[in-house]
């Protein structure tokens, strides 16, 4: 809103106003949320109409067209494509107009991940520019800059995409003036904030254009254009004329321009060189239009990002943890709210609930976890100020789909509404004493799942019952987090996008739980424990056996029972230094990690306590800067989990959770759980891009900063593995990971910085972060075959933990509904095979025709349809989570019949297949095809097969996108 008011809004409506007044004027614009603002609160009706104008004229143009430039290195493939469809939606509904082109300037490193979207979305070309800068010189000098990018080893040709990385002088116009000492090309100056002058005099404003210096000015500008012409294959140019926070004031901007582009075309014999205003479309297409043959480049992405040799940009892969682990949280229960609804919506039509307001509360969600996609938000690289911004939003848009989830239930059950309803999500629930509490799970994941929730309860004796009265198996024990309340584990059995009701009752003679009973251990001073012969005591499960040793309380080693293979296993907390005075060499601030010295370990002790229970064991490690230290800085609590008979405990049993807390830290000061195991990795880490696909990470050795360059983003899975057996991280937030020697990994989980950069001092961005975190890993050891089975669907059970909510009816028993019959067809669960996701099941409410005719037309004639969102469409996607021959059974294709998958929401009448935003019918849409030595011909890509009698064939790592249609109740 600041921004909007000190310049951003005055962008939209300068341009406008000016692009009206030269037909040779264009301009492109990227991020919806600020548009949509405008759009919103400040357009006029005679703007609205010239925007339409200016964008049928393709004069005005919207690149990407996502609500924000996402980042591509911590962001999660599931929110990218979010916040892509959220500003796609608006786009194609307001003026029937579909981004082709992306312009992904200012994210800090680029993902292999980003051309498959954009491939998927229908772009014709990708554009990136922030690449480590000792290889941009390189491709730069041998004119690489360009290239055909294949970013899925699986999807490979058929969704690769031309990529354009810009040279060295980036996104900026290049601000250099040899004959004045004020930045050149920049007539309206800087931006102010809060306000803009009153008297319209701007910071920095360039010398304007005159007769004098006209000639001096297009000098420099052709200097530049044919500098960076020698890098490129091809005449033409892409200079880009612009910057951050520019054009607020257009009519100077425009004015200038116009002397300076009409003084080279007159004089371009002299100079060489013609120069016209172009929009991304144009460049790209005159590009196109050459026909050359370019290179493949494979699913190699362009991370971490170094600017210098000592800014290595992968601070930011763990800065703000908690905003990370929230938006992700938001993002999850996001997931779950949709699909909740969707069925609601098909089938109850008679509900007493009203759609508009449910639909006005999902999008305060799909908002919020859009805009932290930023490339600035979920980072960590914004102030203070701004990272509250982002938190409100989420945790405003998270109440609101908790309360929706919460009257969708009480109005299925016909709740009395007298009852006391309070409804929470992952946070555990205000135990009170002496009520019947009941817990409603919901399982939003389309596969049946076998895990355990956690109750916050006040006393040790109770009883958990199913619907039908049946026990339930549960572990009661002390809570990790305060000595006057229990942590109540249910062990939960639900099937695909269903839910369940439990009752737990306090004290009614009979006693179900199981009692965890506690047994702590004598703090040891870590730096005696070398003197004593180990004293080794195991935890088992049927999965694995954990040996700690006593005279440490640290883990020692990990059998995987299954194999019978043991690997040495020992964790700790380090911390590295870093500096903050910039007079004292390289810093570390929310971006950069740059480590003075190798990383410290930070405990002299360590205090043990085994919770055991029928169900679950839990190792509470507490870690001390000394022995006689009151306060621990580092705790990790490991469960480990044992299913009864008659339970399907599969993903269960391999799970070794850990939870950490770590923090409050000082000053200057990264925190790292580093796990180091006899496992000869030769240093190799693999990481994954975005949770969609695996990179490879071979450790570098670099003259400078090697361990800051050796840090990759840990989005959801990590592993190292040697000949026979891996070691599998799954997190449910991005982290920072590096694998510093052989057979480690270590993960950065916390850092709290200050430093004295003039430019950080002035954005407040220092990341002085008090914080403590609690950030949770799932652990999973065993051979490549077993994990390969296991981390696609652990990964997926973690980031979509059971939504759990409560109810409390005090005095009368609660009357719980009956059982939901399963033979009712309304009650089928959603089910899909292990190897496939559904990503989304959700009604969108846009307005637009899905036949692209029909909706050009409408807006022509101003005939877009208002009022009410659409509620009969809905939009599904299904992600294939599995490349091309990574597994023998579950790499293999899979067929699906979208009219028996969804019969439990109704009745299916049609299906359309359409790109990934939703906004191309799939068999119009003709991407462009460049030449490449692997396919010289071909000039248009067509779409996948179409489906037939509702049957589509998912094949590896493709995600299908339909609109489907149900017939109305």
């Amino acid at each position: 809103q600041e921004s909007m008011h000190a310049y951003a809004a005055n962008v939209y409506t300068t341009v406008i106003e000016e692009l009206m007044k030269g037909k040779q004027r264009k301009f492109i614009a990227v991020e919806q949320e600020f548009f949509r603002l405008w759009w919103d609160m400040v357009a006029t009706d005679t703007q609205k109409q010239q925007v339409h104008q200016l964008l049928q004229e393709g004069r005005l143009e919207f690149v990407i067209g996502g609500q924000v430039m996402h980042d591509e290195a911590v962001t999660l493939i599931d929110d990218q494509i979010l916040q892509l469809t959220e500003g796609h939606g608006f786009l194609y509904e307001t003026f029937g107009f579909r981004p082709q082109f992306s312009w992904h300037v200012d994210p800090f490193g680029a993902s292999a991940t980003t051309p498959t979207l954009f491939a998927l979305a229908g772009f014709n070309a990708h554009l990136i520019s922030r690449i480590d800068y000792d290889l941009k010189a390189d491709m730069q000098k041998n004119k690489k800059l360009q290239f055909v990018w294949q970013g899925s080893p699986s999807l490979s040709a058929k969704q690769e995409i031309f990529t354009h990385v810009m040279d060295q002088y980036s996104y900026c116009t290049p601000s250099e003036l040899p004959f004045s000492n004020r930045s050149g090309f920049f007539w309206n100056g800087l931006a102010t904030f809060p306000d803009p002058p009153k008297d319209g005099v701007y910071p920095n404003m360039s010398l304007p254009v005159t007769d004098a210096n006209l000639h001096l000015y297009a000098q420099t500008m052709v200097a530049n254009i044919k500098e960076r012409a020698a890098w490129f294959q091809t005449g033409e140019v892409l200079w880009p004329w612009g910057c951050d926070k520019q054009f607020f004031n257009a009519s100077v901007q425009y004015s200038n321009m116009d002397l300076l582009v009409d003084y080279i075309n007159k004089h371009s014999t002299e100079f060489g060189v013609t120069v016209q205003y172009a929009t991304v479309s144009d460049y790209f297409q005159a590009l196109y239009s050459r026909n050359l043959t370019w290179e493949i480049r494979d699913s190699q992405d362009f991370l971490p990002y170094s600017t210098e040799p000592f800014q290595a940009w992968t601070g930011f892969y763990t800065s703000r943890s908690t905003l990370k682990g929230i938006a992700r949280r938001a993002s999850s229960l996001l997931h779950a709210g949709e699909s909740f609804f969707t069925q609601y919506v098909q089938k109850h039509p008679e509900g007493s609930i009203c759609k508009c307001k449910a639909l006005k509360q999902l999008q305060s969600l799909r908002w919020a976890v859009s805009e932290v996609q930023h490339h600035d938000g979920i980072t960590g690289t914004e102030s203070p100020k701004v990272k509250d911004m982002y938190m409100n939003n989420l945790m405003y848009g998270m109440l609101n789909v908790k309360k929706l989830m919460a009257s969708i239930i009480f109005d299925i059950n016909n709740a009395k509404k007298n009852g006391e309803v309070y409804s929470s999500v992952y946070t555990k629930s205000s135990g009170k004493p002496d009520v019947d509490l009941y817990v409603v799970v919901y399982n939003p994941l389309a596969w049946n799942i076998t895990t355990f929730i956690t109750v916050s309860v006040s006393s040790e004796t109770m009883t958990v019952y199913d619907e039908l009265g049946h026990t339930v198996p549960a572990q009661v024990q002390s809570s990790v987090e305060s000595q006057s309340t229990y942590d109540l584990y249910i062990l939960v059995a639900i099937s695909g996008l269903s839910y369940r009701k439990y009752s737990i009752k306090p004290l009614d003679g009979k006693q179900s739980a199981f009692i965890g009973s506690s047994v702590k251990y004598k703090r040891r001073d870590l730096s005696r424990a070398g003197q004593q012969s180990q004293q080794l005591f195991p935890v088992v499960n049927s999965c694995y056996q954990i040996v700690f040793d006593q005279n440490t309380n640290l883990m020692h080693s990990i059998t995987d029972r299954e194999t019978n293979q043991t690997v040495q296993f020992t964790q700790e907390f380090l911390e590295y230094h870093v500096n903050g005075d910039t007079k004292k060499g390289p810093i570390s601030d929310n971006y950069l990690f740059a480590p003075n010295t190798s990383a410290v370990p930070v405990s002299k002790a360590v205090g043990l306590e085994v919770m055991s229970g029928n169900l679950m064991t839990e190792i509470r490690q507490y870690f001390y800067s000394n022995v006689t230290s009151q306060d621990y800085i580092y705790a990790v609590y490991t469960r480990l989990y044992s299913v009864p008979e008659g339970y399907d405990g599969k993903l269960l049993c391999h799970r070794i959770e850990q939870e950490y807390s770590a923090g409050p830290l000082e000053l200057n000061r990264e925190a790292v759980l580093r796990t180091s195991t006899n496992l000869n990795t030769k240093q190799l880490l693999y990481t994954d891009n975005n949770g969609y696909q695996m990179q490879k990470r071979p450790f570098k050795a670099y003259v400078n900063n090697t361990v800051a360059r050796n840090y990759y983003p840990m989005v959801q899975t990590a592993y190292i593995e040697d000949d026979t057996t891996r070691l599998m991280l799954l997190a449910e937030r991005a982290h920072g990971v590096s694998s510093q020697g052989n057979g480690q990994v270590e993960v950065m989980l916390h850092r709290r910085l200050w430093n004295n950069l003039q430019w950080n001092l002035n954005n407040n961005l220092t990341l002085n972060d008090s914080s403590v975190v609690r950030p949770v890993i799932w652990l999973i050891l065993g051979s490549k075959a077993v994990t390969n089975t296991l981390y696609r669907t652990s990964g997926l059970a973690l980031e979509h933990r059971p939504v759990v909510m409560f109810g409390a009816l005090s005095g009368d028993k609660p009357k719980l509904p009956r059982r939901l019959q399963q033979n009712s067809v309304h009650d089928l669960p959603v089910t899909v095979p292990p190897n496939l996701h559904l990503q989304t099941l959700s009604i969108p409410g846009w307005r637009y025709s899905s036949n692209h005719a029909e909706q050009v037309h409408s807006i022509l004639m101003g005939e877009q349809k208002q009022g009410d969102a659409d509620f009969s469409r809905v939009l599904l996607r299904i992600r294939h989570l599995y490349e091309v021959g990574e597994d023998p059974v579950l790499s293999q294709p899979v067929m699906v019949d979208l009219k028996s998958l969804l019969k439990g929401l109704g009745s299916v009448l049609a299906v359309e297949e359409r790109s990934l935003t939703g906004t191309w019918d799939v068999n119009t849409l003709e991407r462009w095809k460049w030449k490449t030595a692997q396919y010289p011909g071909k000039r248009f890509f067509n779409s996948t097969e179409t489906s037939e009698d509702f049957i589509v064939t998912v094949h590896p790592k493709e995600i299908r996108t339909f609109f489907v249609y149900f017939q109305v109740q």
